[in-house]
């Protein structure tokens, strides 16, 4: 399997491999903010939350996915991400199914967790191309991927059908190989910054 699960850790952030034993916190997560009622994510409801983690972790078993648990370094779950469509025969992947409770939204957790996926990605799974994609409606994420520094590759038009029926804009960005010292450099910058600067 490519990439093996992992845990990364930072100051602000441990992304730990998905456990069942997260649901309990994962569902408290989702509550914070009611996260389901964004209509253009995926997020599910708290009742959803194990069906969730079970659709996940039977994506993990077939190798085309690898899912975290977003937690603080005490060990609370606070959200989920992932890598997903994983092509390890062309070294790519794509960092998405991402989502945080609202109380730890616009801190500096984001910024750390996405630079510890992209580093793993970068220097130790040697990936040519990392991937996020996003709804189009979906300006908070866009404006989030487009600070890390991740440019537009393009936009996948009636690309999905959503739960609802919804036809579905898909917003393609990446990062390459060659760009990551420079984006990595701007996310150590960004986390160690003096917060009134």
């Amino acid at each position: 399997m490519w990439p093996q699960p992992v845990t990364l850790r930072g100051t602000h952030v441990v992304l730990a491999p998905l456990s069942r034993d997260h649901a309990d916190d994962i569902r408290e997560a989702v509550a914070d903010g009611e996260l389901w009622n964004l209509w253009y994510t995926a997020i599910p409801t708290v009742e959803g939350v194990d069906a969730e983690i079970e659709r996940r972790l039977s994506l993990k078993d077939a190798g085309a996915m690898l899912p975290f648990t977003i937690c603080t370094p005490d060990g609370k779950a606070v959200g989920m991400t992932t890598y997903m469509n994983i092509d390890a025969g062309n070294r790519r992947l794509e960092i998405g199914h991402t989502f945080y409770r609202k109380a730890v939204q616009r801190g500096p957790m984001n910024t750390e967790a996405k630079r510890l996926l992209l580093g793993h990605a970068f220097e130790e799974l040697d990936c040519i191309a990392v991937e996020f994609r996003t709804h189009f409606m979906n300006h908070q994420s866009r404006a989030a991927i487009e600070r890390l520094g991740a440019k537009l590759d393009g936009i996948l038009r009636s690309h999905q059908i959503g739960k609802d029926g919804m036809i579905r804009d898909t917003v393609v960005y990446s990062i390459l190989n060659h760009e990551w010292p420079t984006i990595r450099q701007h996310l150590t910058y960004k986390l160690e910054k003096p917060r009134d600067a």
